[in-house]
């Protein structure tokens, strides 16, 4: 169960947009390259199938939270206590 739990599932803020912006960028080159094919063949069928692909493969390197994205994380504040003393952020039952 540690082993699951250790697994990283957070982006950062500039890796989620980075994730966005390549993704669009697949999609639609993908698109382009699907609806040119598609048209000079006359198969509609195709042009669904390599947008699919392209989707697919969008899906693939933008989904899953790899290293590439998780560059920058944003460093947050202690936790303050209710008598204004800052309190160290750990789990109940780790171990440091």
């Amino acid at each position: 169960m540690d082993f699951i739990n250790s697994i990283p599932t957070h982006m950062d803020f500039e890796g989620q947009a980075r994730a966005e912006k390549l993704s669009r960028i697949i999609i639609t080159l993908f698109g382009v390259v699907g609806l040119t094919w598609g048209y000079i063949i006359q198969q509609f069928s195709q042009t669904v199938y390599i947008l699919g692909a392209g989707f697919v493969l969008a899906a693939l390197l933008t989904i899953p939270p790899w290293p590439l994205y998780r560059k920058k994380s944003l460093n947050w504040q202690a936790v303050r206590t209710s008598d204004g003393q800052h309190k160290e952020n750990t789990k109940k039952g780790k171990k440091k």
